[in-house]
Protein backbone atom coordinates (compact mmCIF):
# COMPACT_ATOMS: atom_id res chain seq x y z
CA UNK A 1 0.00 0.00 0.00
CA UNK A 2 1.57 3.47 -1.05
CA UNK A 3 0.45 7.26 -0.27
CA UNK A 4 -2.38 7.84 -1.97
CA UNK A 5 -5.36 9.67 -1.44
CA UNK A 6 -7.08 6.32 -1.68
CA UNK A 7 -5.29 4.75 1.21
CA UNK A 8 -6.58 8.22 3.15
CA UNK A 9 -9.81 7.11 2.80
CA UNK A 10 -9.26 4.15 3.57
CA UNK A 11 -7.93 5.24 7.01
CA UNK A 12 -11.03 6.96 7.53
CA UNK A 13 -9.35 10.47 7.43
CA UNK A 14 -10.44 13.80 5.91
CA UNK A 15 -7.41 16.19 4.17
CA UNK A 16 -7.34 18.25 7.26
CA UNK A 17 -6.56 15.66 9.46
CA UNK A 18 -4.17 13.57 7.84
CA UNK A 19 -2.50 17.07 7.40
CA UNK A 20 -2.46 17.30 11.09
CA UNK A 21 -1.06 13.76 11.80
CA UNK A 22 1.49 14.48 9.30
CA UNK A 23 2.50 18.41 11.18
CA UNK A 24 2.39 16.79 14.58
CA UNK A 25 5.14 14.28 13.35
CA UNK A 26 7.45 17.00 11.61
CA UNK A 27 5.84 17.98 8.44
CA UNK A 28 6.96 20.85 7.20
CA UNK A 29 4.58 20.80 3.82
CA UNK A 30 1.60 22.62 3.32
CA UNK A 31 -1.97 21.05 2.97
CA UNK A 32 -1.96 22.18 -0.43
CA UNK A 33 1.50 20.15 -0.82
CA UNK A 34 0.03 17.60 0.64
CA UNK A 35 -3.11 16.79 -1.32
CA UNK A 36 -0.89 16.79 -4.52
CA UNK A 37 0.89 14.15 -3.29
CA UNK A 38 -1.79 12.28 -2.26
CA UNK A 39 -3.48 12.75 -5.57
CA UNK A 40 0.03 12.13 -7.37
CA UNK A 41 0.56 15.36 -8.98
CA UNK A 42 3.53 16.14 -7.44
CA UNK A 43 6.17 13.85 -6.20
CA UNK A 44 6.95 13.82 -1.78
CA UNK A 45 10.89 14.13 -0.65
CA UNK A 46 11.59 10.47 1.15
CA UNK A 47 11.38 12.18 4.65
CA UNK A 48 8.05 13.46 3.55
CA UNK A 49 6.77 10.43 2.67
CA UNK A 50 7.79 8.47 5.47
CA UNK A 51 5.82 11.10 7.83
CA UNK A 52 2.58 10.43 5.59
CA UNK A 53 3.05 7.04 5.73
CA UNK A 54 3.68 7.02 9.29
CA UNK A 55 0.67 9.25 10.03
CA UNK A 56 -1.51 6.28 7.92
CA UNK A 57 0.04 3.62 9.86
CA UNK A 58 -0.86 5.06 13.29
CA UNK A 59 -4.52 5.31 11.83
CA UNK A 60 -4.71 1.87 10.66
CA UNK A 61 -3.23 1.17 14.16
CA UNK A 62 -6.01 2.44 15.53
CA UNK A 63 -8.57 1.63 13.37
CA UNK A 64 -7.49 -2.23 14.13
CA UNK A 65 -6.53 -2.89 10.61
CA UNK A 66 -3.56 -4.97 9.34
CA UNK A 67 -3.01 -2.69 6.49
CA UNK A 68 0.01 -1.28 6.20
CA UNK A 69 1.68 1.53 4.17
CA UNK A 70 5.12 0.43 3.14
CA UNK A 71 8.00 3.46 4.02
CA UNK A 72 10.48 4.87 0.89
CA UNK A 73 13.32 2.66 1.17
CA UNK A 74 11.06 0.00 0.43
CA UNK A 75 8.93 1.48 -2.28
CA UNK A 76 12.26 1.30 -4.06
Amino acid sequence: MNVSDETRREAELSDPDLWLRYFGLGGMSTPGEVKAFLGCRCIPSDHDYDLLAQALNERFSELGSTKTVRYAEARR
